[in-house]
């Protein structure tokens, strides 16, 4: 229960025991959960009749229209383009490797793409992706049914905002308005027809928020059923929020914020007893925090257990977690490591992968045989350990084992040359600090550059005997040049096409430590007896892949990529600028905002943020503001939404990955909820009819701009007049010249007018066509004014009839419209 007293330590010291209902009722006594309107009757609230249970004709027919209407905008011509749009063709395939069960790696958590795998799956998709040019004309995908996903979606949010609005305890006209807002916002409408992850994320966003209410409006029934259902409920929706995109999160702060502030009310309740505060607080721990984590980590489990075989993705996770896929395993490996003994050596750091040499070599500086690190299987990998005093030793001897602080020399099996360092700058780190690495010699032939002292840095606690000498697997080292005083080192540099792309190797002083620990990962010797011991990677299990999982989605996260449609927070709100989608031809995707319903959204919570600070400003001053039950009705659900908003925007200020402008779309979401506050506030004294003229007009005005800027939204043929208009401001940079001049097509008749012809009812053939006929009249305007020139001035009537007959050409074809009116 909530209390709008001022409460002091003191008070919180001394209790009253027992717990009674307090004497006089607060917003939160006499707002039901089921009363859907303010007013006056007793105590200054009416009592509207249930919603649930006996809703008003008016209300259905708003409630079912709406989403009636909702469905024909987002589902129109879902089919159109029958080409991947924007990041589609990326989410696609990763549901082709779901359905195929082939490991792979996003940034994102698997909810929203489990789901869109889901609908290709019981469409009868056998995941094979064979997309030319990004096409879906020819092929089995079945994108209308991946698409529908986000459009069901799409439509989802307007019954979702209606209730919300209502049960906030706001007027039906505003739950209208708001809800027809979010139809023709056109941002909204382009992104929930694709596959793509915004549609679910601000789905889960707005249930999450409506689940919230329900709950909000129950407090005063603490711990009864309904008041169970829709706590538990708002911890679902956390935890399907955050198992769509990791921005989830903020819904997740938002609504623990909200929670605190709960709870620090409880707290300064002197009629409630401790225990009974324990309990709400361990209620909310169990609803609000166990429940999202356990749904998030389940997602992950359902993820591990369909992405069995592994892939080329694999390669960034390591061996222990690779070892666990299907296809990726390793034989095991004798752990006894002596010299003679035929390795592969892998850098720690499993991006890097194994040390690499192969019969190609720099292309100046020392122009030896280069040296990488490459991170597949080949043969090129292997290495023979030699004695630092005999490189010549036969295998035929038994092997003797390698111990901390050995010296040895590393020879190329298939090239017979030896690991080599010298005081010489590498080709790409050129940096005093460091020394090229190669390959140099031959079998039997080595120097003193060839030496290399072995470091045991780290071992498997569970043997011992991996501290004192080299073991496969277990024991990790470094590998010191003793001539020049670096370490054997890797970093993420690549080399050029000359190395092939594959990482350098350099040996380093006073390198990174990470990237100088090597361990040994497979091992050979011919005189190993039978009964050697082997060893193999541990499988990791499902929390070791879990937190790895983790650890790698956070580095790819935090990776900044060049795009030509990045944008600033700063520029969302104003909607500076949009994000083109696709085109092709004579159509294109754009992706841009309702200007009207976007700049409303904006001056709303701007006006709202001003009152808050005016309120805190006369709150400092000394001035206490008393409101009735209305206005803090008002007060409270206008802050709500405004921390809604500002929660899910200004964290982007604070990131340095790369931005786009749908990320502005749950907080848009939040700032809509804000302008249905700011209508009921505004309007609050003026007549029913009046309130119906003013929605009546703004709803016109929007859907008038959402049809303006459909053609964008849908990927329809626009006018290119129509579009060069439609750019109210100048940073809106989609392209006008996809787009013809017109829609009327040419055929001369005999008043000489243009009429439409059905052999041109293709406009863009119709576009092709002129253009050809233009270039035909411009070879013969060039061939007459060859043919005239020495004619007399009365030819020129000739020339003109000759060189231009085409009287309805696009070129000429508006001054001569004009003439002939």
């Amino acid at each position: 229960r909530y209390s709008t007293s001022v409460v002091s330590l003191g008070d919180i010291r001394h209790r009253k025991n027992g717990y009674k209902e307090p004497d006089s009722p607060s917003i939160h006594d006499l707002l039901d959960d089921d009363l859907l309107m303010y007013g006056t009757k007793e105590n200054g609230v009416k009592s509207i009749p249930k919603f649930l249970t006996r809703i008003s004709t008016s209300d259905m027919c708003s409630f079912l229209g709406l989403i009636v209407v909702s469905i024909i905008v987002r589902l129109y011509r879902l089919d159109h383009p029958s080409s991947a749009v924007f990041d589609e063709k990326h989410f696609m395939t990763l549901a082709s490797k779901y359905i195929r069960g082939t490991f792979f790696i996003d940034v994102h958590p698997p909810l929203a793409k489990l789901l869109i795998a889901l609908s290709g799956f019981l469409s009868g998709y056998d995941g094979i992706l064979n997309l030319d040019e990004k096409e879906f004309s020819g092929s089995n995908y079945p994108y209308v049914t991946m698409r529908l996903i986000s459009g069901i979606l799409g439509v989802f949010i307007i019954p979702i905002s209606y209730l919300t609005i209502k049960l906030s305890g706001f007027s039906t006209t505003a739950a209208f308005l708001v809800s027809a807002l979010l139809i023709f916002e056109n941002g909204l409408v382009t992104q929930s027809r694709l596959i793509l992850l915004d549609s679910p994320l601000i789905a889960s966003t707005a249930f999450t928020m409506l689940m919230w209410v329900k709950f909000h409006n129950e407090q005063k029934r603490p711990f009864r059923t309904w008041w169970w259902v829709w706590l538990t409920m708002t911890g679902v929706g956390l935890g399907l929020t955050v198992s769509i995109k990791w921005v989830g999160f903020f819904t997740t702060v938002f609504i623990g914020l909200l929670t605190i502030k709960d709870l620090w009310d409880l707290l300064g309740d002197l009629h409630l007893p401790p225990i009974r505060w324990a309990n709400h607080f361990l209620a909310r721990m169990l609803c609000l925090l166990a429940i999202p984590v356990i749904l998030y980590t389940l997602v992950f489990a359902i993820h591990f257990s369909i992405l069995e075989n592994s892939s080329e993705d694999a390669i960034s996770m390591s061996p222990e977690f690779r070892h666990t896929l299907n296809g990726h395993g390793m034989n095991d490996t004798p752990i006894d490591v002596g010299y003679g003994s035929t390795i592969t050596l892998r850098h720690s750091n499993t991006r890097y992968g194994y040390l690499h040499s192969h019969r190609h070599y720099y292309p100046s500086g020392s122009r030896q045989q280069q040296v990488t690190s490459y991170p597949f299987k080949d043969e090129n990998n292997l290495w023979i350990i030699q004695k630092e005093s005999d490189p010549k030793m036969p295998f035929e001897t038994n092997p003797s084992w390698i111990y901390h602080n050995a010296l040895i020399r590393l020879s190329h099996v298939y090239t017979e040359g030896w690991l080599h360092s010298h005081d010489t700058r590498p080709l790409v780190t050129d940096s005093e600090h460091q020394n090229e690495v190669s390959v140099y010699g031959s079998k039997g032939h080595s120097d003193n550059n060839d030496l290399w002292r072995v470091e045991i840095v780290d071992h498997d606690k569970s043997d011992p005997d991996s501290s004192k000498r080299l073991r496969a697997i277990h024991t990790k080292f470094r590998l010191f040049h003793i001539n020049t005083g670096c370490y054997l080192f890797t970093h993420s540099t690549k080399l050029p096409e000359w190395g092939f792309r594959q990482h350098e190797v350099t040996c380093g002083k006073g390198a990174t430590y990470t990237n100088t620990i090597w361990y040994i990962e497979t091992n050979s010797h011919p005189n190993l007896s039978s009964d050697t011991k082997m060893v193999n990677y541990k499988k990791l299990g499902f929390f070791g892949k879990f937190i790895e999982l983790h650890k790698v989605m956070w580095t790819n996260f935090k990776s900044n990529i060049l795009h030509p449609y990045l944008s600033h927070p700063s520029s969302w709100i104003l909607l500076k600028r949009g994000i083109g989608f696709w085109n092709k031809e004579h159509n294109q995707i754009y992706l841009i905002g309702n200007p009207l319903i976007w700049w409303t959204s904006t001056l709303i919570v701007f006006i709202f943020v001003v009152e808050k600070l005016i309120a805190i400003l006369r709150v400092k001053r000394g001035y206490i503001d008393r409101f009735n039950v209305k206005g803090e009705h008002f007060e409270l659900w206008s802050n709500v939404f405004l921390m809604g908003w500002c929660l899910h925007y200004l964290p982007f200020y604070l990131m340095s990955k790369e931005l786009f402008l749908q990320y502005y779309f749950p907080s848009l979401y939040f700032a809509i909820l804000l302008i249905g506050v700011g209508f009921d506030l505004i309007t609050d004294r003026f007549n029913p009819k009046n309130r119906t003229i003013i929605v009546t007009i703004f709803l016109i005005a929007s859907i008038y701009i959402f049809i303006l800027f459909s053609p964008i939204a849908y990927g329809n043929t626009w006018e290119k007049s129509s579009c060069e208009n439609s750019k109210w401001l100048s940073s809106w940079d989609y392209d006008c010249d996809l787009y013809v001049g017109s829609h009327l097509t040419r055929n001369t008749n005999t008043t000489g007018i243009e009429i439409t012809n059905p052999e041109f009812s293709d406009i863009r053939e119709f576009d092709k066509r002129a253009v050809e006929a233009e270039d035909e009249d411009n070879e013969k305007e060039e061939q007459c004014q060859q043919e005239v020139q020495g004619l007399e001035a009365n030819v020129e009537t000739n020339k003109e009839q000759r060189c231009f007959p085409r009287m309805g050409h696009p070129r000429n074809f508006k001054a001569f419209l004009s003439a002939t009116i």
